[in-house]
């Protein structure tokens, strides 16, 4: 992912080739984490009463985790399970979706607080913070171009603010085409890139759709699920390389597909499950795992319900 495409949608010749060695040093350390993590931990646990959401991992062994019960962001270190809070939380406040930029910044989904932050991971200090305008339930985030892209899950309109120093501010992109928004409650959920880098993927849970957006005109067109019905309580979505991976949440499922270049179709692979799975809501990819949290949705949040993060192989 360039900071500096000469277009916010379609990426630089810079940006193609600053990708490709980009993703070859990531294929390196990968490589490095797949013999490393055989001792790390598969299942380490989280402050009771801190509500996981989103994950998100960069090259290191570090994960981040934000809470739902008041927006704080916890570090864990991948060897050993153990973690701090790195960004305190407050009444009213969540963190839902994350990415970590290679330039250490975190990009933070409010949830229902409706705001978005920008965490400098190597100071602890918020680096910037946006409040849209129409915010409903700022849900996820993903990096594309020189910018970060939010969905909202209770209107049809997706948010974007600049990646790194820039100052150039908050916008809005309408959904259409395609779309479809739920009259009430949750939509727009997990967003990803597709495999050609020139749309955005997006999952609407209730209806289990997965569609493919433009992100310069918010057009969206239905992607074709074949082998699948449809991926109902989607959530988290991660993509490597042409293989998409779609968390369904109350289901305790991961659904596997591999898409074409653009993202036209998905076609359904294989599933994974596992028993340690409690209403997981987002993933991560460090080597030859996915890290995901478990939310406990279906359980009575109280301040002494405990958490954790699970580990699974992408085999």
């Amino acid at each position: 992912m360039s900071l500096t495409p000469s277009s916010p949608f379609l990426p630089s010749r810079r940006t193609v080739l600053g990708g490709a060695l980009a993703a070859a040093t990531v294929a390196l350390g990968a490589g490095t984490a797949t013999a490393a993590d055989r001792s790390w931990p598969t299942e380490f646990p989280l402050p009771n009463g801190f509500r996981p959401e989103g994950i998100a991992i960069g090259s290191g062994p570090y994960a981040y985790m934000g809470s739902l019960a008041d927006g704080s962001v916890r570090r864990a270190d991948l060897r050993t399970g153990e973690g701090r809070t790195v960004l305190a939380g407050a009444t009213g406040g969540a963190a839902t979706g994350l990415k970590l930029d290679r330039d250490g910044l975190l990009y933070i989904s409010g949830g229902v607080s409706g705001s978005i932050r920008v965490l400098d991971t190597r100071t602890n200090r918020l680096a910037a913070t946006y409040q849209p305008t129409t915010a409903g339930f700022v849900n996820d985030v993903i990096l594309y171009g020189d910018r970060a892209w939010f969905t909202n899950s209770h209107a049809p309109v997706l948010y974007t603010v600049p990646r790194g120093k820039k100052k150039d501010g908050l916008r809005s992109v309408p959904l259409g085409g395609e779309w479809e928004q739920a009259p009430t409650g949750i939509s727009a959920n997990g967003i990803e890139t597709t495999p050609d880098g020139r749309a955005l993927i997006i999952v609407n849970s209730p209806i289990g759709k997965l569609f493919r957006v433009d992100p310069k005109t918010g057009h969206a067109t239905t992607i074709t699920l074949k082998g699948a019905a449809d991926v109902v309580n989607g959530d988290g979505l991660v993509r490597v390389g042409n293989t998409l991976y779609v968390v369904q949440n109350r289901l305790n499922l991961i659904t596997v597909f591999d898409l074409d270049a653009g993202a036209r179709t998905a076609t359904l692979r294989r599933s994974i499950t596992d028993p340690r799975f409690d209403v997981p809501t987002t993933a991560a990819r460090l080597g030859n795992r996915l890290y995901l949290v478990n939310a406990r949705f279906t359980t009575p949040p109280t301040p002494e319900t405990t958490y954790n993060a699970v580990a699974v192989p992408l085999r």
